[in-house]
């Protein structure tokens, strides 16, 4: 496997589109929770409800769109959620610049971005099985997940500095503007798109194809720990950020620059852990290398709790993040082709929409949750409960080597013999 080989023209308009949409995602990092605490004035638990209930309304919202989406042409919806995104956060700097902007807009924006950030991921996930060969697909997944940890690493320190030098909305306006340039990045990627289904079945949306997603992955013996695992430790991570962020912004005065910096120079371990990724799975096969990133990303989060002023808390934060950040490296590209590797392709939106939906809707619980606790306990013994829960995660990874079903026959033939 030779991770610098060249996936062809048409992936890399899609890899140039993700990468764009990634940095301005970054350079925006946390800028609603930022504008809530540093405009709006919002406390632990508004900033935790604001986080929760955008991703649980949105999870909603997004419910019938897997099935709508499998049964449609991955590009064209990828490009509509895109422009989608872009009108929403546009809304923002508009709101603020005539003296409107409140915690509602804040959350309804924070809604119809969820939304349609769960429809793009289904059809991103159709579209790159389609572009891309199964045994580059590990190749394809590294150089996203490396992408995504460049943006991280270069993103919040650059929102963090736009902040202090022109505010937090204006990090929204080049998260906006850059959904308008992935859409332009889809549209150049060119050819014809094989039209999924005839029209008279996807007219048809029936309560079955709703939750065709989630059972298919709850009845497949490999997918179902791994979607709980994942899950949760998502969820976790999720719920302790707004906290961390109350922790060191308004509790410890670190300034915003700082902040962003504490998340943004260990990202540098996610871009190596990508990049190793092939490497190890290569040397000790992608089951081994899965289940021991997976253990050893849920052993990091207790230690944010530790977190304390000054430089001396600053660079905790900073080993901490690196641990945490190079495990999850690892263990993303592999997670993420072994999941495209088992599901077939007549299911891949709606497996994937249902994995989105129900990751949105743990992260909102949990983080709402999280923030009543933290109004009980306060942000540091949230944290600490947290970190404890996630080290149990690593029971929930799948014990056994299943191989891959690549491919298998289409779920329609398998439905008629059942």
């Amino acid at each position: 496997m030779v991770a610098g080989r060249s996936l062809g023209r048409r992936f890399g308009w899609l890899w140039a589109a993700y990468a764009v949409s990634t940095l301005g995602t970054w350079l925006a990092f946390d800028a609603f929770t930022l504008i809530a605490i540093l405009v709006l004035h919002a406390g632990a638990t508004e900033v935790s409800v604001l986080a929760a209930a955008g991703l649980a309304i949105g999870s909603v919202v997004a419910l019938p769109l897997g099935p709508w989406v499998e049964f449609r042409r991955k590009r064209p919806v990828m490009i509509a959620m895109d422009l989608v995104r872009f009108a929403a956060l546009m809304s923002v700097p508009v709101a603020f610049a005539l003296g409107r902007l409140g915690f509602v807009q804040l959350l309804v924006v924070s809604v119809v971005v969820g939304a349609a950030d769960i429809a793009f991921t289904a059809a991103s996930g159709a579209c790159l099985k389609a572009l891309v060969r199964p045994e580059d697909l590990l190749v394809a997944n590294g150089r996203f997940e490396s992408t995504t940890w460049t943006a991280t690493m270069l993103g919040p320190p650059l929102g963090g500095a736009a902040i202090v030098l022109i505010g937090p909305v204006m990090t929204v306006v080049a998260n906006a503007v850059s959904y308008l340039l992935s859409a332009a990045g889809i549209r150049a990627i060119g050819g014809q798109e094989v039209r999924p289904a005839p029209a008279e079945a996807r007219s048809r949306l029936r309560v079955r194809d709703l939750a065709e997603g989630w059972r298919f992955i709850l009845t497949d013996s490999a997918l179902r720990p791994l979607f709980a695992n994942t899950v949760l430790v998502n969820g976790l991570i999720m719920a302790a950020s707004p906290l961390l962020a109350v922790l060191m912004v308004r509790d410890l005065g670190f300034t915003p620059w700082q902040y962003g910096l504490a998340f943004a120079v260990p990202c540098v371990g996610g871009l190596i852990g990508a990049r190793l990724a092939p490497r190890l799975v290569a040397r000790f096969g992608r089951h081994r290398v899965m289940v021991t990133a997976g253990t050893l990303r849920a052993c990091w989060l207790l230690g944010l709790a530790l977190v304390g002023p000054g430089t001396t808390g600053l660079v905790l934060v900073m080993a901490v993040e690196l641990g945490l950040i190079t495990c999850m490296g690892v263990f993303n590209p592999v997670f993420a082709t072994y999941r495209l590797d088992r599901t077939p392709a007549d299911r891949v939106a709606r497996t994937l929409s249902a994995w989105s939906v129900t990751s949105k809707a743990t992260i909102a619980a949990l983080t709402a949750l999280w923030g009543l606790l933290a109004g009980i306990t306060g942000a540091r013994t949230a944290i600490v409960i947290a970190g404890l829960l996630a080290m149990a995660t690593p029971f929930l990874l799948p014990r056994h080597d299943d191989s891959p079903r690549r491919d298998r026959e289409p779920s329609h033939d398998r439905s008629r013999r059942t």
